[in-house]
């Protein structure tokens, strides 16, 4: 198939991830400690997602894999590898230690929104693969997304302003990823929701003031909110919230959201988070040019910007392991968003 990923880069993308989705150590537990009971290795509480440092960054790695695995299939020259890592972990008894972990008291918000937004998305991609090896995995995974979709729902009328922040707790980000793991699925209650929540934290939004990024961000918290809501809203709707919510964006304005950015530590955890700016801000600035008519200035605007912004990014994927147990993922949603892909389209 036509991809931009390159042979080379693909299988360099996928040799980094195997590397670090098995890899225990160093980790960054986040876990509320009830007993001493509760204290055990990461791979004791999460036998699936054990790996990457985090949690999180552990789901994503597999959702990559798995998105590499269904582009490429068996043509892929790590496929084999893939194939076996997910037989031995994404098997019905590890995930029920997992659920088990969400299920006990005081974790109701463990990994809310973040890591929840990329198990639904992990899902939604197993669940557009075909194979029986697919079916499998995503049989084998349901009862963990069935949890977090129920604790999603439960969630969102009891946040009462959206998260705008830079980081894990945004809440556009997981918003748009839950949104598309609803449709892909047919949950139409689950989705009219996140539509309506949309709507109702982001749909009277104007004039983008854009004091950002942050010395920590990995996302932008005003591309994450417009590139929710091009798929909340119809065409037509769009492109008049899109005009009042940024009305100086064919004039360059605001500056901050189109010029790159870099980080000055990149063995620094939160310092290497600019990289992935870099790279989520490329898959929205590509998104959300595209929606654009050809004759529109601004799709040329946000076209260059977004490369400017995926050049500024790509070449960091292993420059220290704070950056290389989770880039690729954002790497792999930027390239993608280039030819229609990305979140918005299956």
């Amino acid at each position: 198939m036509n991809h931009p990923l390159t042979p080379y880069e693909r299988s360099l993308i996928a040799r980094i991830t195997l590397g670090h989705v098995t890899r225990e150590y160093p980790n960054s537990v986040a876990l509320r400690l009830d007993s001493v009971a509760d204290l055990a290795p990461p791979r004791t509480l999460h036998p699936v997602f054990y790996g990457s440092y985090d949690w999180h960054s552990c789901v994503h790695g597999y959702w990559l894999l798995s998105r590499l695995l269904g582009c490429f299939g068996d043509d892929l020259p790590e496929a084999e590898a893939i194939v076996g890592l997910f037989d031995e972990q994404l098997t019905a008894a590890n995930v029920a230690v997992e659920l088990d972990y969400f299920r006990r008291p005081g974790r109701g918000g463990f990994e809310r929104p973040y890591g929840w937004a990329w198990l639904l998305k992990l899902s939604t991609e197993l669940a557009l693969q075909t194979q029986p090896r697919a079916v499998r995995w995503s049989q084998n995974l349901q009862p963990l997304v069935e949890w977090v979709v129920a604790r999603f729902s439960a969630y969102l009328p009891r946040l009462s302003h959206p998260v705008r922040s830079g980081v894990h707790s945004n809440t556009a980000f997981a918003m748009l990823l839950a949104l598309e793991f609803a449709e892909t699925r047919q949950m139409r209650d689950f989705a009219e929701q996140l539509r309506a929540s949309a709507l109702d934290f982001y749909g009277r939004d104007r004039n983008y003031q854009a004091w950002e990024p942050g010395g920590e961000d990995f996302l932008s918290p005003g591309l994450q909110e417009a590139l929710l809501m091009q798929r909340v809203l119809d065409a037509e709707d769009f492109r008049e919230w899109f005009d009042a919510f940024l009305p100086d964006l064919a004039l360059g304005r605001p500056a901050t959201l189109l010029q790159p950015v870099h980080s000055r530590d990149r063995t620094d955890g939160r310092l290497a988070h600019l990289d992935g700016l870099n790279l989520s801000r490329a898959w929205c600035l590509r998104q959300l040019g595209g929606s654009l008519a050809a004759i529109d200035p601004r799709r040329s605007l946000l076209e260059l910007a977004a490369q400017r912004h995926l050049d500024a990014g790509r070449g960091h994927l292993q420059d220290d392991y704070m950056g290389e147990h989770w880039l690729a993922s954002f790497l792999v949603l930027a390239v993608e968003a280039g030819q229609g892909r990305g979140v918005n389209a299956a």
